[in-house]
């Protein structure tokens, strides 16, 4: 059976975290749904994945590069967009953070986690509404691990239950403006962040990423590795206009892994 199409011809569209993974299937999705995508992240691969994006859908695909902590650079990458019907909160850093671990760089890194996740999707947010029309669309990209929780994940669960708290909160703010906010709860994804801290499970483990790998798809109740395309159609739906009655949800995408 195919996928159901939608047609975003017209609208705006704004992803971060867009380089690669999650945000560049989710990005991709919409590009071939017709919308005018802009795509923003921190590292300089933005702009090459922004032209690759064109080239794979035909479609018009701007890259925007800059820091979502840093307010300075965010104002100034935002001015470049007159329009935004849609905003995926989509950047994030998944790292391993050890409460044991004496080492500073697990503070640091704590830190920095809390920084992007958190205070960056509120900043990005803040000054995309100013941007947005009543009946716009904002999803955000949370995980399986905001709704439960795995040892020494402790920056990036944490964050990931602060977006669903953020998100079920600004739902409520921007109702009256008609503006429908909702997040996706990824389960593994083969991307570069899922497959570093599955190697990162392995070491501290000591057992093979092949063993916890298995042990990972044995918790689905549908088989196999979700790809970044994968995640595209649900957040279309989120975004098109069959999903108008719906804000202040979290949707698990996890081949069943979660069931809440």
């Amino acid at each position: 059976m195919g996928r159901v199409t939608y047609d975003f011809s017209g609208k705006s569209v704004l992803v971060t975290g867009a380089s690669r993974g999650i945000g560049y299937g989710v990005a991709k999705g919409f590009a071939q749904a017709g919308a005018d995508v802009s795509i923003l992240a921190d590292d300089d691969g933005v702009t090459d994945a922004a032209t690759r994006l064109a080239d794979e859908t035909g479609g018009n695909v701007r890259a925007l590069q800059c820091d979502i902590t840093d307010v300075d650079q965010l104002r100034a990458v935002m001015s470049e967009i007159s329009r935004i019907d849609v905003l995926i909160n989509n950047a994030g850093l998944e790292r391993i953070t050890p409460l044991a671990d004496p080492d500073k760089a697990v503070e640091d890194t704590f830190r920095r986690i809390v920084d992007i996740n958190v205070i960056g999707t509120f900043l990005v947010t803040r000054h995309a509404l100013a941007r947005m029309p009543d009946g716009g669309r904002i999803i955000l990209t949370a995980s399986i691990w905001g709704r439960t929780a795995v040892g020494e994940f402790s920056a990036y669960c944490a964050t990931k239950h602060a977006n669903i708290g953020f998100m079920r909160s600004i739902a409520h703010e921007l109702a009256p403006r008609q503006i429908n906010v909702n997040a996706v709860c990824p389960g593994w994804v083969r991307t570069d962040a899922a497959m570093l801290s599955l190697a990162n499970m392995s070491k501290r483990s000591g057992r093979p990423e092949s063993d916890l790998l298995d042990e990972i798809m044995s918790a689905q109740v549908i088989g196999g590795l979700l790809e970044p395309d994968d995640m595209a159609p649900l957040y279309l739906f989120l975004a098109s206009d069959a999903a108008r009655d719906i804000t202040g949800q979290a949707y698990g995408l996890d081949r069943g892994e979660v069931m809440a």
